[in-house]
């Protein structure tokens, strides 16, 4: 009985070592730096590039992260992790089951691209919202193709936000 609670605890005290460092990235970037947008909230859709000179970047969508990761193209991404719209925790953003498009609105973007580390919660996502599966290279292809007319969307609802203020 004491072996069971001692291996219980020890799996509590891990699960929430993991929740703290999955968060790290929160912390160190709380508000994305090109839309200011607190990435607490989008912990469903955040993104932490590790660039190979060490530098990081924390943002709160994989739009903005092809935004930053066009304007520093002199650094190389290292790492890409997303976060998982379902758990909210950090992924591989390249071994994610990416979905693009659907009914459900994106952030930052007219065509909404959300990652999952299960690719059962992905097919599930679709067959609730539509969208279709696809790779992370179809995503950040998306991501730039839309980039223009993103960036027009976003000046709207800024324009608009102005004058009701």
């Amino acid at each position: 009985m004491k072996r069971t609670a001692l291996f219980v605890m020890v799996i509590l005290l891990l699960i929430g070592t993991v929740n703290v460092f999955a968060q790290e990235d929160i912390t160190a970037h709380p508000a994305c730096p090109l839309c200011g947008m607190d990435r607490a909230k989008f912990a469903h859709s955040r993104v932490l590039i590790v660039y190979d000179d060490g530098s990081t970047t924390g943002t709160c969508s994989i739009h903005c992260a092809a935004v930053d990761m066009a304007a520093n193209i002199g650094k190389t991404p290292r790492e890409i992790m997303v976060g998982d719209f379902d758990t909210k925790t950090l992924i591989d953003a390249e071994k994610a089951i990416w979905v693009l498009g659907g009914s459900r609105t994106g952030v930052m973007t007219t065509r909404a691209k959300w990652a999952f580390a299960d690719e059962a919660a992905a097919l599930k996502f679709i067959s609730e919202n539509g969208g279709e599966k696809a790779t992370f290279d179809d995503i950040m292809k998306a991501a730039f193709e839309d980039m223009y007319n993103d960036i027009k969307m976003i000046r709207e609802k800024k324009k608009k936000m102005k004058h009701h203020s």
